[in-house]
């Protein structure tokens, strides 16, 4: 058997010539960090006038507490993977993202957890409830969101409130309407309004074991609740007087029971 020495040494010098196009490809794109250093670095947290849980300032800190912070570093010593598991360490931030460029700047792209209702109980407990119906800690954070006080285990926050402040944040109206939500020993639930000097009883939430149905049942629940409550507000208080009644009671379904406001003399 002949060998073909022509076509073995065209095809050896194309594998050579594949192989160095591919070496050089990446020694080309791959940034040289042995002399660069970082010269700028851009901090973007999403939702930062929105949210206000962390800010640019709390970010810089974070990475120099921990000696992180890239900035006139040797750019082969920026750690983007430990600059991004540091921060998502932080109780308020959900993502992290940190790269590198050729030019010698670091890019930091953060989002911040999203809270839903805040938890002032009983037994001084005070924290907020994000949409992934987890615990935040308190914070300098001020936004006009729904409170919940009273008899609140953190279990019940999670299980329970969480759902039901996401189904009055989800309404346009009922947002806007409802400032607190009070938690009775009973587990009873209070709605204390903006506009109207009263207050609305809707009685017990539905209970599950079953997380999945939990929503759906404490969803289904608040908007059956609330949608006799805006009728009642369109038929019965835009007639009577917003002030007219001190306790409406939602419990029952087949009817509401109002009290009527004791006038001082």
């Amino acid at each position: 058997m002949r060998i073909n020495w022509k076509k073995t040494f065209i095809i050896t010098l194309d594998f050579v010539i594949g192989i160095y196009l591919v070496l050089a490809f990446t020694a080309f794109n791959k940034p040289d960090e042995t002399a660069k250093v970082c010269t700028e670095v851009s901090i973007n947290i999403a939702d930062e006038a929105t949210n206000g849980f962390i800010n640019t300032q709390e970010i810089k800190n974070r990475l120099k507490a921990n000696r992180l912070y890239p900035l006139e570093k040797p750019m082969r010593y920026v750690d983007a993977r430990k600059i991004e598991e540091t921060l998502k360490r932080s109780p308020f931030v959900k993502t992290a993202e940190c790269f590198k460029t050729v030019d010698g700047h670091v890019n930091i792209s953060v989002t911040q957890r999203m809270p839903t209702i805040r938890i002032k109980a009983w037994n001084g407990d005070d924290y907020y409830i994000d949409d992934k119906n987890c615990i935040m800690p308190n914070s300098h954070y001020t936004s006009d969101m729904i409170i919940a006080t009273g008899m609140i285990s953190r279990w019940f926050a999670t299980q329970y409130i969480s759902w039901l402040g996401k189904a009055l944040m989800n309404d346009d109206l009922w947002r806007n309407q409802i400032e607190q939500i009070n938690v009775l020993p009973d587990q009873g639930i209070e709605l204390i309004p903006r506009v109207g000097d009263h207050i609305i009883y809707i009685g017990q939430l539905p209970e599950t074991k079953n997380k999945n149905e939990r929503e759906k049942s404490i969803t289904n629940f608040i908007n059956k609740k609330l949608e006799r409550l805006e009728n009642f507000y369109k038929y019965g208080l835009s007639q009577a007087g917003w002030n007219k009644y001190s306790y409406i009671n939602l419990e029952f379904d087949n009817q509401i029971i109002c009290k009527k406001r004791t006038l001082d003399r």
